[in-house]
């Protein structure tokens, strides 16, 4: 235990009886966290998506990996107690969970795919923050200059640094326990950017009179290319879907009564219907307004002019959204590491005491009036600064990474969020090998496992011939 200076004991924090801070999550904190987990900054790139595969295809897709989304986090929900009691010991991660059922072999590979995704998305979100941030500038260069003016300027690396500073800030935060405000200002913004993307869609495709697109979707100069669009379309959904990796943090912050997998349960069927509504929108009424000729985001690629105050606002909110969903990803990483460097250093002051620092009176803390108190660990501080600064600094040195980052997704997307909690949930509910149940499972795993493989090579092909050409 970090040694703590003494505290009025009507201020000491309240703890459940694990000893953790006392989890006051309830429903709509839980849609909120998953919300802002899963619509990011892929979801304005869905009509692309649409635009590739067809007026059939696309939609059918989308609400297969919902489906798909569902059922994995029903799957998974079941394993954050253990053997499947509730009164059984928690896993309050993902990797816990994995350790707990599956060992330490499945355990390293779930680490290593996981924080290396959760690192990739957080370099993602700074790409696409500075992408947004750039795009407000030029909405508003075209408007006043006019749509034929030179507007295409850089900037992107001060909008980087800049949203690497102010993530620098977030991540002093405690722990994901703390988290829950975030995550609501998080959800709105994705709602509010989403609904003005399926505004505009919808505005454009009514003053066009006219629905634009086709069942085959866009053509290309042979059936290969084809193919490779469409696995990279396929890859696309795929990786703006799932949100397992951080199911049982959010299932952990739920307070219990009722059991935490009944409210996760109901907060499954809320988030996904939420935001499959909300990607179908966006997809289907993006590729009716510009039909093959979507762009590769809604509102960044400026298939949007006007009104440029809406594109504007359209951008900031996702802007706002990024912040709460790089933090969001990051904090995972941030508590894993504090495990483990108080595990391995368990001795030493720099890991493990904690110094108290005044802060502004809006703050309370200590007894209550006055000056509030922060609790500042010195590794805390390190390791995120390093954290947030490495992000960054990729970003910056990678602008095109976003085509690495779907590689990754496409990689992820079978082995984390099926292969894994189908094992954990066939374990948990000791379903034995080769009865009806057992069969079903592997049957779902062995065909998302293909549709997987399909997007990953065409991710690779993409990844190279924009490398090459």
């Amino acid at each position: 235990m970090a040694p703590q200076l003494p505290l009025d004991v009507a201020s000491a924090p309240k703890l459940d009886d694990d000893g953790h801070p006392q989890r006051t999550g309830n429903l709509w904190t839980c849609v909120a966290h998953i919300i802002t987990a899963v619509i990011g900054c892929g979801v304005l790139a869905l009509s692309w998506s649409v635009a590739q595969l067809g007026w059939v295809a696309g939609p059918i897709a989308m609400v297969c990996f919902a489906f798909v989304t569902y059922i994995s986090a029903f799957l998974l929900s079941h394993c954050y107690r253990s053997p499947g009691s509730e009164k059984m010991q928690r896993n309050y991660s993902y990797m816990d969970a994995v350790r707990v059922h599956l060992g330490r072999k499945h355990t390293w590979l779930c680490g290593l795919l996981q924080y290396l995704n959760l690192y990739g998305i957080g370099i993602a979100y700074t790409i696409t923050t500075a992408t947004c941030m750039r795009a407000i500038k030029r909405a508003n260069c075209y408007h006043s200059e006019g749509r034929d003016a030179p507007c295409d300027s850089n900037g992107e690396h001060f909008y980087m640094l800049l949203f690497g500073a102010a993530q620098l800030l977030l991540s002093f935060i405690p722990n994901f326990h703390k988290m829950a405000w975030l995550s609501v200002v998080a959800a709105i913004m994705s709602f509010a950017y989403s609904t003005i993307g399926l505004g505009l869609g919808l505005a454009k495709t009514i003053g066009d009179g006219t629905v634009k697109g086709n069942i085959a979707g866009v053509a290309m100069a042979t059936p290969m290319q084809k193919v490779w669009r469409v696995a990279q379309a396929i890859g696309d959904i795929a990786f703006a879907y799932p949100y397992t990796i951080v199911l049982l943090e959010i299932q952990d912050t739920l307070r219990s009564p009722p059991p935490e997998s009944e409210t996760m349960q109901k907060g499954n069927v809320i988030g996904v219907l939420a935001t499959t509504f909300f990607y179908l929108c966006v997809g289907c009424f993006g590729y009716s307004a510009f039909g093959n000729a979507a762009p590769g985001n809604l509102l960044t690629g400026f298939g949007f002019y006007e009104p440029y105050w809406l594109i504007d606002f359209a951008n900031a909110c996702i802007v706002l959204h990024l912040l709460g969903g790089y933090q969001m990803f990051s904090q995972q990483i941030f508590t894993f590491a504090d495990r483990c460097f108080a595990a391995s250093f368990p001795n030493s002051a720099f890991v493990n005491r904690s110094y108290s620092v005044k802060i502004l009176p809006w703050r309370r803390g200590g007894g209550g009036g006055g000056a509030g108190r922060y609790e500042v660990n010195l590794q805390r501080v390190c390791f995120r600064t390093v954290y947030v600064a490495s992000t960054t600094g990729l970003a910056l040195v990678f602008p095109y990474f976003n085509e690495v980052l779907g590689v990754l997704g496409a990689l992820v997307f079978w082995p984390l969020a099926i292969y894994l909690p189908v094992e954990m949930y066939c374990v948990q509910r000791r379903i034995s090998p080769w009865t009806p149940r057992w069969a079903a499972l592997q049957a779902f795993s062995v065909v998302c496992f293909v549709v997987g493989t399909f997007a990953f090579v065409g991710s690779v092909e993409g990844v190279i011939r924009k490398r090459l050409g």
